[in-house]
């Protein structure tokens, strides 16, 4: 039997670039970004703002496209699928998560979870049992019918993450999803990702500037100005590249 190692890495970066027309010129926000994604890992794309970490996010989750070079998932290049699969791929193998949270106001919080479920066609009794065990994982049980303005940032960021959940994704893009917390509450964020991407074998890659997320991570790689950091210096904010196997 093939083993998931035996089958190649879940994602497949070659040479990624994207260019926007400014001005009459172009800015480059990725450059010739080569990167493979195990299958389970928890990877750390860390940059300052303007690095191009959530274009490269972006990228390999099928929200944008590039300018040259392609991304494969599964041994599948996103620019050869159709609409119809990549709209598949997005309901059914992608999740995402972003910092402004992105839940429905008026929804409770059971209601935003459960919603795409209902998007995705799954019949009612196993929206309503995925619904109810996300949020039990992410410890918001007893606030499932809290509406968002009555839920805290770090509890609205929780729900967004039992709705990525319980799609059941083989891949979880998450953007600063510390970043509008404070820092206790975005390290409490950080441990529940890593936790239940580990505990489902959810393939987690986070963009972030947040080095506690990053210290987390089995693998963590640094862009600067829209490329790859392949040496990297002694500075303080660069000495949390440790890198362990997934796992471990």
């Amino acid at each position: 039997m093939t083993s998931p190692e035996d089958r190649g890495p879940i994602v497949s970066a070659r040479r990624l670039v994207r260019a926007f027309p400014v001005g009459g010129a172009e800015v480059y926000a990725v450059r010739d970004v080569s990167l493979d994604i195990a299958r389970g890992e928890f990877l750390v794309l860390l940059g300052r703002s303007g690095s191009g970490k959530t274009t490269l996010l972006n990228l390999l989750g099928g929200l944008d496209q590039p300018t040259s070079g392609s991304v494969l998932f599964d041994g599948r290049d996103l620019a050869r699928l159709s609409e119809a699969e990549m709209t598949h791929l997005r309901r059914h193998s992608f999740s995402f998560v972003f910092q402004s949270f992105g839940l429905l106001p008026l929804l409770s919080a059971y209601e935003n979870v459960e919603l795409s479920l209902r998007i995705n066609g799954v019949v009612w009794k196993e929206r309503r049992r995925r619904t109810e065990e996300a949020l039990e994982q992410v410890g918001l049980r007893l606030r499932a019918r809290h509406r968002p303005f009555e839920l805290s940032g770090g509890e609205q960021q929780r729900v967004a993450i039992a709705r990525a959940l319980a799609v059941r994704p083989a891949l979880l893009l998450a953007d600063e999803p510390t970043g509008d917390l404070d820092s206790t509450t975005g390290a409490s964020i950080a441990q529940l990702l890593k936790l239940v991407a580990r505990e489902h074998g959810i393939t987690l890659v986070v963009a972030t500037h947040d080095l506690s997320l990053a210290a987390l991570a089995d693998r963590v790689e640094e862009l600067v100005d829209g490329a790859l950091v392949q040496e990297r210096s002694e500075q303080p904010a660069l000495t949390l590249h440790a890198r362990t196997a997934p796992g471990a």
